[in-house]
């Protein structure tokens, strides 16, 4: 479990640096350069990455059971994650209007992922990490959201075909990770 939370202080830490520390944030990428700054933050986010998944790998060969989900939950985790996937998906293609009314969709998208999540995991791994992510992602929206208001910005408008687009493209990653990857990265099938 030490590695795990080594990994997530590390990746949810500098993945926090825009929240919690912008002006040291600002005040690094000044002193190394853009590419300085992009590359100590991957080298980092990589290392968090890389530990997470090996400490939750080890967690999971000796889980600490809290409670056993109901067995239907699946089915409502399936449908929070579609929606994370159509969340994150608005936030990297342009013209849609959903980014527009989030403002910071790929924030949310991780929270309501991680929050399916914990609904259908009842060990002490699994609460650590959804739960971490659970609230960096819905602190960090709301944080990025008030810092937006108050700075004045306006995400572009968007339109009925730009929604369609996310929508299409979120549900074809949602069904390729669900039916294919899932099973094959994480070693456990969400419908089996």
């Amino acid at each position: 479990m030490t590695i795990l939370i080594l990994g997530l202080l590390i990746f949810v830490g500098v993945h926090s640096t825009r929240l919690v520390a912008p002006s040291w944030r600002d005040a690094q990428v000044a002193r190394l350069g853009e590419h300085g700054w992009k590359g100590l933050y991957s080298v980092a986010s990589l290392v968090g990455f890389v530990l997470i998944v090996w400490g939750y790998g080890m967690a999971r060969r000796t889980p600490a059971v809290l409670w056993a989900p109901p067995l239907g939950i699946r089915h409502l985790t399936a449908l929070l994650v579609a929606v994370a996937f159509i969340l994150i998906t608005a936030a990297y293609v342009p013209g849609n209007r959903i980014k527009r009314t989030i403002g910071h969709p790929m924030m949310a998208g991780v929270a309501i992922w991680a929050l399916g999540h914990l609904l259908a995991n009842g060990t002490l791994n699994a609460i650590v990490l959804f739960g971490v992510f659970l609230v960096w992602g819905a602190v960090g929206a709301l944080v990025s959201r008030g810092r937006d208001r108050a700075a004045g910005v306006r995400y572009p408008d968007g339109t009925l075909a730009g929604d369609a687009k996310v929508v299409v493209i979120g549900l074809v990653a949602w069904a390729i990770f669900a039916f294919v990857l899932h099973r094959w990265l994480i070693g456990v099938s969400p419908f089996a």
